[in-house]
């Protein structure tokens, strides 16, 4: 748990010092197929997962697997344009502690070594996704 947590914010410490390549990270994982597999590998690590399956008991998963990959596009600087639910609207009444917002940060490095994303490029994603935290937790 602690090397996740150190992970994530070593990642948004980093994100200015991360060499600099000339393609989104869009591309650097590999588009929309990488996108898709990544929010695949994201909800099986969900799956596996008591902690944290009990927050998506009432999730539709398909509808939570295409906004995500649109997130995700979005925020890696693809061609989508998220126009879901805020993260305030989402999690508002989940009462979601941070130790649990930690163990999905977890899962979503899981995922991203499973899809054998370079550790640069995860911690790019992760410090896009780093400013979202507020509207998580406890809300």
């Amino acid at each position: 748990m602690m090397k996740t947590l150190f992970t994530f914010v070593f990642a948004v410490m980093l994100v200015g010092c991360a060499s600099s390549n000339n393609s989104t990270l869009y591309q650097q994982i590999n588009g929309e197929q990488g996108v898709e597999k990544l929010v695949d590998s994201f909800i099986n690590q969900i799956g596996r997962d008591e902690q944290i399956l009990a927050y998506f008991k009432q999730t539709n998963v398909a509808h939570f697997r295409q906004g995500f990959i649109t997130h995700l596009c979005s925020i890696t600087d693809g061609p989508c344009d998220y126009k879901g639910d805020n993260m305030v609207d989402i999690h508002t009444g989940m009462n979601i502690p941070e130790k649990d917002f930690n163990r999905v940060v977890e899962l979503l490095i899981n995922a991203m070594d499973e899809q054998q994303i370079p550790q640069t490029v995860q911690n790019k994603i992760l410090s896009r996704l780093a400013p979202l935290r507020p509207e998580v937790i406890d809300i």
